[in-house]
């Protein structure tokens, strides 16, 4: 028998609201709606402070009401009724037509939870579309016992909805939790006592029905261990799943393709190249996957490495297949492997591109090439995942930029290879050894953090145009100084023009910049061409929404020194390589989020030039907006950025897009905060799955475990 968890919410609230609640929130089981936690606690005895409200945005308040007055309309038939609420010192107004029935309940000194928009009108805050659940009548009179018990009692705030209010989940969890069995706890009970954490069926309980603060605390520690529990227990498992699995040992041989590589190289690997390499050949001669990822800084030659690994897998007869996140970049990752390679390698390796905009004749020629074993090597897009793509003998998948691409995309194009084929993730962005941990616990990690000798320091500076408006015209010098010296600049806007934004922008947190209109690709171009300074300049647009072929000619241009200024979207973010280019303007730099200014800041001193990077920004002093550009141009240093990232971000913000979905992210764990929590239980999921590797003894965490997979593979379904 199924868990009662594992239950259709229609069975248990009946078919609207399931629907509603499925449709507005994602929630579609009882499991589903119990793990729907409350946000926030409010107090019935704690008003909220009003004039802190954001405006233009849905909240949801305690309040108390201070008058309510019936008008008529001006122009047609009917009535006003408008509400003043108050925390006793701030005021906001809800109005409501032709409801005049509300005043009986709405009486001077009631409380309640109100939810709505928060606007300005005239200068005094409403909340538009209000509605509310107000304080039970009959609350205790008088400063009695019963009244500060009433008064103290958490009311659960939950993340809602205009159509779906905090206290219509809160009733629904209540009709749930009335009618739910005991429930097999996932952590074992030895693990539990040890910890002194309360069991699951309690601590659903107590963080939806809290009487006092100290229960919903202690319930949401119960649980958020348990997340990390078994989070880490899924992450192990399909780690030692991928391990059970065999694959083709692939070895490079005395006097091979590798030694030959390695014999004409013009200068010495590094330190770090020389060991993630010798990690990788270990992972490849062994009979079960490789499942590496490789992080280092941009330029730190990550690509040096995936690029030996393939030739040891050539050596006998099996393909690779680079995953790259841009047609941009695919087509540079192509040029630069056969430029390394040189013609006698890159004629016996055939590097081949499969991009989704190639002529139809081309790509026919690729796929066949792909499928015949008579090229070694594969890069492209997402196409290498369509259908119509197939390999003679798929030895090792090598994934770029992993941030852009979730779980299940890495696992499509494993499931190309008739054995298992070892895989490759290389990543420029810097993770933070808690994100890697819980995103990538399935992976093993190597780092490259030297830089190649000869790498110039890049100089960086915030030019903050809101105090400083002069200083814009000082920017365009500067470009100006650079081209002068025969060198070449980027432009970097965050959108293409004034109708959209440019689709490359996936962190959640870019968007919170300033409300003023972005600069536009096409309005800077503009600019720019009418600009004295830059007169003789030869200037060109480059962004995600031209055909390929065009971009990959601008790119070729520009690389060739044939464009002095590039102004372009984020498309040129990551593995853009122009050794001559030492100067990278970045427009709306608050709109950008961290990793991403680290990015385009690593385009520019490549080449042995001075780098100079210069954003922009018009977000005010001490906003998060501005402390994320000024986090960047205080450090050159990935590793440390990436954990101020974590400080900086919105909770829940951490994983971006890495994880396949929704509810298979973090619910209450926060990666920044929880480290130590998250370390702990991993110890404890390797301990449990050693001493039982089937969990025949731990059914319940089976039961979690098929769950999220469940989830998981819902959630894939519902995006493909």
């Amino acid at each position: 028998m199924g868990s009662p968890l594992d239950a259709k919410l229609s069975s248990a609230l009946g078919g609207r609201t399931a629907q509603s609640f499925a449709r507005n929130l994602g929630l579609e089981t009882v499991g589903d709606l119990l793990a729907h936690y409350p946000r926030r606690y409010a107090l019935r005895g704690e008003l909220t402070e009003l004039g802190a409200l954001p405006v233009d945005e849905n909240v949801t308040i305690v309040a108390e009401v201070l008058d309510a007055r019936e008008r008529s309309m001006r122009n047609r038939r009917g009535s006003i009724l408008e509400v003043r609420i108050s925390d006793g010192k701030g005021i906001l107004s809800l109005t409501f037509f032709n409801q005049a029935w509300r005043a009986k309940d709405l009486r001077p000194g009631v409380r309640g939870i109100f939810t709505g928009k928060v606007g300005d009108y005239r200068g005094s805050l409403q909340l538009a579309h209000p509605d509310y659940e107000l304080f039970d009548a009959d609350a205790p009179g008088g400063d009695t016992e019963a009244y500060r018990a009433w008064a103290e009692q958490p009311v659960p705030i939950y993340p809602a909805t205009a159509t779906v209010p905090s206290w219509q989940i809160g009733k629904a969890v209540g009709v749930v939790l009335d009618t739910l069995p005991p429930i097999a706890d996932p952590v074992p009970a030895s693990v539990r006592k040890e910890r002194t954490l309360m069991d699951y069926r309690r601590a659903l309980e107590l963080i939806h029905r809290p009487t006092k603060d100290i229960e919903w605390r202690a319930a949401r520690k119960a649980l958020r261990f348990q997340e990390a529990f078994v989070l880490q227990a899924a992450l192990l498992e399909q780690r030692a799943a991928l391990r059970s699995r065999q694959a083709t040992a692939r070895s490079a041989e005395p006097g091979g393709l590798l030694e030959r590589f390695d014999a004409a190289l013009p200068f010495q690997r590094t330190d770090d190249q020389v060991t993630v390499g010798e990690a990788i050949s270990a992972d490849l001669a062994q009979p079960v996957p490789m499942n590496r990822l490789v992080q280092g800084e941009v330029g730190s030659g990550k690509t040096l490495v995936a690029l030996r690994a393939m030739l040891a897998v050539a050596e006998s007869g099996g393909q690779s297949a680079l995953l790259a996140p841009t047609e941009v970049l695919a087509a540079q990752h192509l040029r630069s492997i056969v430029a390394s390679l040189g013609p006698d390698l890159a004629a016996k390796l055939r590097p081949t591109l499969i991009t989704g905009q190639m002529p139809a004749a081309d790509r026919r020629r690729a796929t066949l090439a792909a499928v015949s074993g008579s090229a070694h090597i594969i890069v492209g897009t997402h196409a290498l995942m369509s259908g119509s793509v197939e390999f003679f003998d798929l030895g090792l998948v090598v994934v770029d930029e992993q941030h852009r691409f979730g779980v299940a995309q890495r696992e499509a194009l494993r499931r190309k290879g008739a054995v298992p084929p070892h895989v490759l993730v290389l990543t420029a962005t810097p993770i933070p050894r808690t994100v890697a941990m819980t995103v990538f616990g399935d992976l093993d990690v190597s780092t490259i953090a030297q830089l190649p000798s000869g790498r110039v320091p890049i100089e960086s500076h915030v030019v903050p145009v809101a105090e400083k408006p002069g200083w814009m015209a000082r920017v365009w010098q500067r470009v100006a100084e650079e081209l002068a010296q025969g060198r070449q600049a980027f432009v970097v806007c965050p959108a293409i023009d004034a109708a959209s934004r440019e689709e490359s922008e996936e962190e959640p947190e870019a968007q919170e910049g300033p409300a003023s209109k972005p600069a536009t690709v096409a309005g800077v171009s503009e600019e720019l061409s009418a600009n004295p300074v830059l007169a003789s300049a030869r200037i060109a647009a480059l962004h995600g929404r031209m055909p390929g072929e065009e971009k990959d000619s601008i790119m070729r241009a520009f690389a060739a020194g044939d464009i002095d200024v590039l102004v372009a979207t984020t498309v040129i973010e990551v593995g853009v390589d122009v050794p001559n280019a030492s100067t990278m303007v970045i427009l709306d730099a608050d709109r950008f989020g961290v990793s991403q200014l680290h990015q385009l800041r690593g385009r520019v001193g490549r080449g042995g030039l001075p780098g100079l990077c210069l954003m922009v920004t018009s977000a005010e002093t001490g906003s998060l907006a501005r402390d994320r550009v000024e986090a960047v141009a205080s450090t050159l240093d990935g590793f440390e950025l990436a954990e101020k990232d974590l400080e900086l971000r919105q909770e829940g913000d951490v994983l971006g897009s890495v994880q396949s979905g929704g509810r298979s992210s973090l619910r209450l764990l926060r990666v920044a905060k929880d480290a130590g929590l998250i370390t702990e239980a991993r110890a404890v999921a390797e301990q449990t799955l050693a001493q039982d590797p089937t969990l025949v003894g731990h059914p319940a965490l089976r039961e979690a475990l098929d769950r999220r997979l469940d989830e998981s593979a819902r959630e894939f379904m519902s995006q493909g």
